[in-house]
């Protein structure tokens, strides 16, 4: 009897902590690319995991991003040999990142798990302030 009241104790523990797991979930995932031409390109998500790092001793020439959709999400010219990307512009969904190093392209897969806090304090003032037009005030004469 006492040891199945244990084993009973133990499974709730495993049922709560398994809830506080989930709290501490992730905004994206990377898939690296593993192959032995890739490996002078440097890609991570930096510790929030809400922020593409790449670098690399060659220059990044381009970098673009077909979503799920097969849609260009992204695409733009880099022209540098390191670049940080923030990923709250993306769509939740998989990400197939393209980076272009003349003659290389360096494929891998960002996978964004959740909608990303977008922190842009000029939009979110002004979102509150409301235009209000004057009252105009008739005068009538009898």
């Amino acid at each position: 009897m006492k040891n199945f009241i244990r084993i009973c104790l133990v499974l709730v523990l495993i049922f709560l902590l398994s809830f506080t797991l989930q709290a501490q979930e992730h905004y994206a995932k990377l898939e690296k690319n593993k192959n032995i031409q890739a490996k002078g390109l440097i890609h991570q998500l930096n510790k929030t995991k809400d922020t593409l790092i790449l670098k690399s001793d060659k220059k990044i020439n381009y970098l673009y991003s077909i979503n799920k959709h097969y849609g260009r999400e992204l695409d733009f010219r880099v022209d540098a040999t390191s670049y940080k990307l923030p990923l709250n512009t993306l769509t939740k969904g998989k990400h197939v990142f393209v980076a272009v190093q003349s003659p290389l392209r360096i494929v891998f897969v960002v996978r964004i798990l959740k909608d990303i806090p977008k922190e842009n304090p000029e939009e979110i003032i002004a979102e509150d302030i409301v235009a209000v037009e004057p009252i105009k005030v008739v005068h009538a004469n009898n």
